[in-house]
């Protein structure tokens, strides 16, 4: 028999949770998670985990569970929601992911390049510099070691320039193997046990943006700001390097007021939401539809992409 992986994907704010939860219904199946902020207990209110009558109406797996002290990267997510995937199958061969975290989903759908393993002197060293030059120091290696993949991030993916973990990955590949980081990228074929089913959501710009302010005005008003406050001694971890807690943890410093860090949330969301869709967009396969579409026309789309499959 075949598995089949539905997965939605879109921007923040979009609709996912609410289609997630009426495929789950729909298919008696469970959802898997690939939203990186919502992995941590620490973090609901600024990472618009669904609700509790959210959650009770399907069963979810990876969200809140790991905290912000935790290590884990993509590539434990994607052993951790491999193996899930393997045990839900056994079960139902229709299985939901959903999730606006574009390289999470890719990890699952088509898994990782190998890379070769790095001396541990090299990455204590990398540590050492970074500590002391700071992201500067990082970006500038990567650009000179692997200029190609330095320009493809700026473009594509400009974030993650500002992600130390991310960075120092790159630089000690490029210097512990003496080859671009990018050389490593697409040599691996990774076998999955299931076939992908995807959907993606989407809106006009405008109406977009617009839902993205009333989401975060909505979560000022659930108490936002005492949640960063509780999280504002350890905002240097990875885990709060992030939209929503990064803007208030300045406030607190007092670099900003308090209305203008808001609207920076607003902006910067707005910003991430436009990158996610550039991530997107650029998923193989995949059926777009507006947010408003009626989810029985979704559900009658994928009935006949599994008969069409089995047939």
């Amino acid at each position: 028999m075949t598995n089949y992986l539905i997965t939605i994907i879109g921007p923040t704010a979009i609709g996912k949770t609410s289609l997630s939860i009426a495929l789950a219904k729909h298919f008696g199946c469970d959802i898997i998670s690939c939203d990186s902020r919502q992995f941590f207990k620490e973090m609901k209110i600024g990472t618009a985990v669904p609700s509790e009558e959210e959650l009770n109406s399907a069963t979810h797996h990876f969200i809140q569970n790991k905290s912000i002290f935790d290590s884990y990267s993509v590539g434990d997510f994607e052993q951790e929601a491999i193996a899930k995937l393997d045990e839900l199958f056994q079960k139902k061969s229709v299985q939901i992911m959903v999730g606006g975290s574009g390289l999470y989903v890719d990890a699952v759908l088509k898994g990782f390049d190998d890379f070769p393993d790095i001396d541990d002197a090299i990455r204590i060293q990398i540590n050492t510099d970074f500590e002391t030059f700071g992201i500067d120091y990082l970006q500038q290696n990567l650009k000179e070691l692997d200029v190609y993949y330095f320009e493809k991030l700026t473009a594509e993916n400009p974030q993650t320039l500002q992600n130390p973990q991310r960075m120092k990955r790159f630089v000690e590949v490029c210097i512990g193997t003496g080859k671009p980081y990018s050389s490593f990228i697409g040599q691996k074929k990774n076998s999955r046990h299931f076939t992908p089913i995807v959907i993606g959501l989407e809106a006009d710009r405008a109406i977009m943006y617009d839902r993205i302010n009333q989401r975060v005005d909505m979560m000022i008003s659930e108490g936002l700001l005492v949640e960063a406050k509780e999280l504002y001694p350890n905002k240097d971890l990875n885990a709060l390097q992030t939209v929503g807690y990064r803007e208030l943890f300045d406030y607190f410093d007092g670099k900003i007021g308090l209305e203008f860090a808001i609207e920076e949330i607003k902006k910067n969301t707005r910003r991430f939401a436009k990158r996610q869709l550039t991530w997107f967009k650029r998923t193989e396969n995949t059926t777009w539809f507006d947010y408003q579409t009626d989810k029985k026309k979704i559900i009658e789309h994928i009935e006949r992409q599994l008969q069409t499959s089995n047939s």
